[in-house]
C-alpha cells in the first residue's frame, strides 16, 4: 500500500503585516524514488500554489533547496522520503533573512561574508595577459578542488551554535574559503592579510567545535579540519 506522508510546513510572509508564523499540514501519497523536492512540488501543484521554497538544479549542486528537515539542515532534492518518518517537519534555515515560508536569502549573507574575507584570488598586479598560469602539482590542485566543492547552501551556518549568537561570525563556509585561498599559490596575500579578518571571536576563535557544520555538510567537506588548520598556521606563524 502507498504510504501517506504528512508534511508540516512552516508558513510566514514577513512582508505581510497580517501574516502570523504557523505550521500548515499537507497529506500526500508517497511514490517510488520520491524526494522532498518532488513532494513539495506536488503540494504546490495540487494543494497550495502559494507555498514558497527554492530550487534550481535538483541535483545537489546549487544549494538553493536547503531547509531544516526534522530538525536537521539538508537539501530537499537529495533527501528521499523513504528515509523519513510518516510525519515530516520542515522549517527555513535559521540565521538567514526570511523571504517567505521555506525560502531564505542565503545569497545576501554569502556575499557579505565573501566581501569581508575578500574571497577571490589576489594576483601580484601584473596585467592579466602578461601573467602565465602558475604551475601546480596535481596533489595541490586536488586539495584546492576539494575545498571548491562548497555549494554555499547555508546548512553549516544553520547548524552552527556560534552563528546563532554572533551575527558577525563568518562560519565554517567562510573559513573553508579562506583555507582554499591560503592553499592557492597564485594568491599573493601575506599570512597577516589572510588571518587578520578571522583571528578573533568572529572567526576561528568563535568556533565552539560542536561539529554541527561538519555533520550536516551535504558535500561532506572537512570543515572542522579546515578550522583546525587555520588555528595551527596562526600559531606557527605567530599571528595569534
Amino acid at each position: 500500500m502507498t504510504r501517506r506522508l504528512t508534511l508540516s510546513v512552516f508558513r510566514h510572509n514577513p512582508r505581510d503585516p497580517a501574516s502570523v508564523p504557523r505550521q500548515d499540514r499537507f497529506v500526500l501519497g508517497e511514490t517510488a524514488g520520491m524526494t522532498l523536492f518532488i513532494a513539495l512540488n506536488r503540494v504546490r501543484d495540487e494543494q497550495d500554489p502559494s507555498l514558497n521554497f527554492d530550487f534550481v538544479c535538483r541535483a545537489g549542486v546549487c544549494g538553493s533547496c536547503a531547509m531544516v528537515i526534522n530538525g536537521r539542515p539538508g537539501l530537499a532534492c537529495r533527501t528521499q522520503t523513504k528515509d523519513l518518518p510518516d510525519e515530516i517537519h520542515l522549517y527555513p534555515l535559521p540565521n538567514f533573512e526570511l523571504i517567505g515560508d521555506l525560502s531564505v536569502n542565503t545569497g545576501k549573507w554569502m556575499r557579505g561574508m565573501s566581501e569581508r574575507l575578500e574571497a577571490w584570488t589576489h594576483l601580484a598586479g601584473e596585467p592579466e595577459h602578461d601573467r602565465l598560469e602558475t604551475p601546480m602539482e596535481p596533489e595541490l590542485a586536488e586539495a584546492i578542488y576539494e575545498l571548491d566543492r562548497c555549494i554555499e547552501c547555508g546548512c553549516c551556518v544553520a547548524a552552527c551554535g556560534t552563528a546563532r549568537m554572533r551575527e558577525d561570525f563568518v562560519g565554517a563556509v567562510g573559513m573553508n574559503k579562506l583555507a582554499r585561498f591560503r592553499l592557492d599559490p597564485r594568491d599573493m596575500r601575506s599570512d597577516a592579510a589572510f588571518y587578520q579578518v578571522v583571528g578573533d571571536d568572529s572567526g576561528v576563535f568563535g568556533c565552539m567545535a560542536l561539529l554541527g557544520c561538519h555533520d550536516v555538510c551535504p558535500k561532506a567537506l572537512p570543515l572542522q579540519t579546515q578550522i583546525a588548520y587555520l588555528r595551527r598556521v596562526m600559531a606557527r606563524t605567530g599571528i595569534l
